[in-house]
């Protein structure tokens, strides 16, 4: 198949770079230098070149305090441009799958989040996000969302790059414990999407993120350890960390509904930071 992925540069981008030297799809990526997401025109023309059977729309703006000050900025690449991807690709006849994050809901839930549960955004961010799901949906129906959460990799900046870097530079951290989730690796998520092409499977939501439920302080910890830091990790709570953005406090997703779709058995979150962490130690030591 021929796969076009907007946004390649970032995290999920790159290890789809990593995913499409081992599979036999044929791939062209794609990120702000070679293609204008907010621009109808470029959009329709680099898809009428190399007509996709699916378009990857990896392109996100993700600064979630910034998004309070840029408001616009954050809507036209996270609700506008997937809509102009989303009608580009209905009128070629190809599928797009868009990546959209567990922001979308309040986090005042007490089980995991399905993908039919009503949405509810809290910040700029969030509404952007909610919004280009909304946007692609109307836009192409046989397309399809998959909502992710606490995306990390080798790639880019992440919680885990932050904190192995501060760990090395301090002997104790404060993270907060009453926000509750599920951490993701890129690699694995990049996996999921390729599954979910690979079977060409019904439009709509999916949820997808590792095994296992932490709070940021639990993710903080194992990083640490898993690093063999002499950092002490300290938990403290939301009101003692003050942010511009509100985030939802308990986000953990479903993911039933991937793993009948594919039969897959999705990694647990530890073993997956493990894994990572491995291929941070060996790119430092290179």
């Amino acid at each position: 198949m021929r796969i076009l992925v907007t946004g390649s540069n970032g995290q999920l981008g790159n290890e789809l770079k990593q995913l499409a030297l081992r599979t036999d799809h044929d791939f062209l990526f794609t990120d702000i230098a070679e293609l204008d997401i907010t621009s109808a025109r470029a959009v329709s023309h680099l898809i009428g070149t190399y007509k996709p059977d699916w378009l990857v729309n990896c392109a996100a703006y993700t600064a979630v305090d910034k998004a309070e000050q840029e408001p616009e900025k954050a809507m036209l690449i996270n609700a506008t441009a997937p809509g102009i991807l989303a009608e580009a690709t209905h009128n070629s006849g190809a599928r797009m799958l868009h990546v959209s994050t567990d922001y979308v809901f309040d986090g005042k839930g007490y089980k995991p989040y399905r993908e039919e549960d009503k949405t509810n955004p809290l910040g700029i961010y969030a509404r952007s996000k909610a919004a280009g799901e909304t946007e692609v949906i109307e836009k192409n129906p046989g397309a399809i969302i998959v909502r992710t959460s606490w995306l990390y990799s080798s790639f880019g900046a992440n919680f885990v790059k932050t904190i192995r870097r501060v760990g090395k530079e301090r002997g104790e951290l404060r993270v907060v414990a009453d926000q509750i989730g599920s951490p993701t690796w890129a690699s694995d998520l990049a996996e999921a999407i390729i599954h979910l092409i690979g079977q060409n499977a019904g439009s709509g939501y999916y949820h997808y993120s590792n095994d296992g439920v932490c709070s940021w302080f639990d993710f903080a910890k194992a990083i640490v350890e898993l690093s063999g830091f002499e950092c002490r990790v300290l938990s403290t709570d939301t009101a003692g960390y003050p942010l511009p953005s509100p985030r939802p406090y308990y986000s953990v997703l479903d993911k039933s509904k991937f793993c009948t779709q594919t039969a897959q058995t999705i990694p647990y979150w530890r073993d997956s930071l493990k894994k990572c962490i491995a291929l941070l130690d060996e790119q430092e030591r290179t």
